[in-house]
This record gives C-alpha cells, structure tokens and sequence, in this order.
C-alpha cells in the first residue's frame, strides 16, 4: 500500500512542477527581421546584442537592429494592438492600447520590457512631432534605457534619445547618444550612427565635419537597400553641407541628380532632399527658388517632423527678403503651434 500512495504523490508534485513553470519548448515566441519574414521557437535569452531564439533544440541568434518585433507567448493583446499602431506610425493609438495593459499580470519579464519600451517609443514620437513636451519624452526614455540595459531594445532607445537631444538643441548630448550606436551589433546601425551625427554637425554649421562623416558612408561598397537608402540621405546631407560652405553650385547639382532619382513615397528621403535644394538655392543667393523648395516640403512632406520644422524656419527668414512679411508671419505661427520646442 506504501508502495502504491507513493508513485502518484511523486507524479502529482512533478505535473504540479511542470504546470507551475512554464517549458521553454512549449513557447512559441515569433521573432521578425527588417523584411517581415518571422522565425517562431521559444526566447531563451534577451541582451542589447540581440535574442537568441530555440527552434526545436537549436540556438539561433538574432541581433538587435535586424529585428523588426518579437510576439511573444503570453502577450495582453493590447500590447499585441499597440506594437502593430506603432510600427504604422499611429502613435497616438499604440499609447491608448499600453495604458489599458495591466502589467502586474504579465509573468515574463520580457513583455514587461516590451511595454515600457513602446510607451516611452510612443511618447518620443508624439514629442518629436509636436504632440507632447520634449523634456518628459526624453526623462521616459532615459529611464527606461537605464532600468532595461540588457533590452535588445537598448539602442534603439539611445537613437530615439539622440532624436529628442537634437530636437531640443542639445547637439552634445545628442552626438553623444548617436555616438553610442557604433557599437551596436548591426551593421547597418553602426553605419546610421556616423550618417546621424552627421546631421548633428549640420545643426552644428560644422560643414567640412559633416562633409567627412556623409562621405564615409557614401565609400561605402554594400549594396543593401538599408545602406543604398542611407547613402540617399548622405548625399542630402552632404548637399547641405556644401552648401554652408558656400558650395551652392555643386550642392544644386547634387540635389538636381536626387530629385531626378527620387521616390517620393519615401517622405524622409523626400523631405530632406527638397530642404537641401532650399539650401543649394540660399547659397546661390535665390532666395525664390529656396522659398519654392522649402514650401515642397512644408506642403507635401510635413509628416517628417524635423525636416518640416527646418523648412518653416527657413520660410519664416526668407519670405520678408521678397517682400512678404506676412507669409513669415504665417510660418512663424505654425511652427509655433506644432513644434512648441523648436
């Protein structure tokens, strides 16, 4: 009788075991790269390099940068809402979805990270685009940073950080968060780090600077399309940067070949190309074909924050020297209302 009450007691605690922990095996966790393919298996181990993922007893490793989103087992299904509104862009919607998420149910850490990530992600860009106060965006996003060091979410934080930096005119803070991204796993991040603190040296009016930066990633031999698109912003880039120098004759003809290339779905290749063209124009002293190019992107690609709030600027500057003050008036008091902190 000893015999027989003891073999179901040591089966009963060993299911209660099982139950109680959840197996790494029975996960299906669903990671997906920059192109949308998805590997599903069970996440066993989150770093800022990246994740590692186990597919039916093999390790595959996934680096941070190439993952677009990772669905985890056991996501609330508003965290699910939100990760889809934010990836479209819909920011405002995502943030609504995180707050009805009761994070004290969660029982991974990692979906636990994943909604502090997206909220301060959600607040970063809402700030950038003028629908929230820059300072608590950046104050969100630091804290998270600092609490969740081992996130593969990690520098994608320290890019946004080095966004709410430069939107606030805090180029050395900013060049330093960018700066953070050269040791990041992926190679394209690396290479979007020089192509950013380039941009901050442009703020910065340090055009032989910024020149030497753009011109690194333009030598560039890798022909994949993240990299052809940041050689695209490069030359932009570079275009405005000759024009600082006074250069508005090669920057015209850098813009002309850009715009002839152009895809005007991509709004922030699109936005920044017609910003330089403004810049080639203001060094060549045609302040009217600055004003036209300017008002391209003020008219058709206001979606991308910083590049529209450049060309208001620019506008608000440029249309008393043709002799209409009220249009400056105008400019003035839209970027007023949209970008509060610029």
């Amino acid at each position: 009788m000893k015999r027989i009450f003891t073999q179901p007691r040591v089966l009963v605690f060993a299911c209660t075991w099982m139950l109680a922990i959840p197996s790494a095996q029975a996960q299906i966790d669903r990671v997906y790269d920059m192109k949308g393919d998805n590997v599903s298996g069970a996440v066993i181990a989150g770093t800022k390099e990246g994740v590692q993922l186990d597919k039916a007893g093999v390790t595959k490793a996934f680096k941070a940068g190439e993952i677009s989103k990772i669905m985890f087992e056991g996501d609330p299904p508003q965290l699910t809402k939100a990760r889809a509104f934010s990836l479209d862009g819909q920011y405002d919607q995502a943030l609504a979805e995180l707050k009805k998420v009761k994070v004290n149910t969660i029982n991974r850490d990692i979906i636990k990270e994943d909604v502090a990530f997206y909220y301060a992600l959600c607040e970063a860009k809402l700030a950038l685009s003028g629908q929230g106060k820059i300072d608590d965006a950046a104050r969100r996003m630091l804290d998270f940073a600092t609490r969740n060091q081992g996130s593969w979410h990690f520098y994608e934080s320290a890019k946004l950080l080095g966004d709410l930096a430069l939107a606030s005119n805090n180029s050395e803070q900013a060049l330093k968060f960018y700066g953070s991204l050269e040791k990041a796993p992926a190679e394209t991040t690396k290479i979007e780090a020089r192509y950013l603190q380039g941009l901050v040296r442009l703020k910065m009016k340090q055009g032989p600077a910024a020149v030497a930066d753009f011109d690194q990633i333009l030598g560039l031999k890798s022909q994949t399309t993240q990299i052809i698109r940041l050689q695209t912003l490069s030359k932009a880039g570079k275009a405005v940067a000759l024009a600082l120098q006074g250069n508005g004759d090669q920057a015209n003809e850098l813009t002309n070949t850009l715009i002839a290339q152009m895809n005007a779905a991509d709004v922030e290749i699109a936005a920044r190309i017609y910003n330089a063209r403004g810049a080639s124009c203001e060094a060549r002293d045609d302040l009217e074909g600055a004003i036209m190019a300017y008002l391209h992107t003020h008219l058709m690609f206001s979606a991308q924050p910083d590049a529209h709030a450049e060309a208001l600027k620019r506008l608000v500057e440029l249309w008393p020297k043709v002799g209409k003050p009220e249009r400056a008036a105008q400019a003035r008091q839209e970027l007023q209302n949209r970008y509060p902190g610029f």
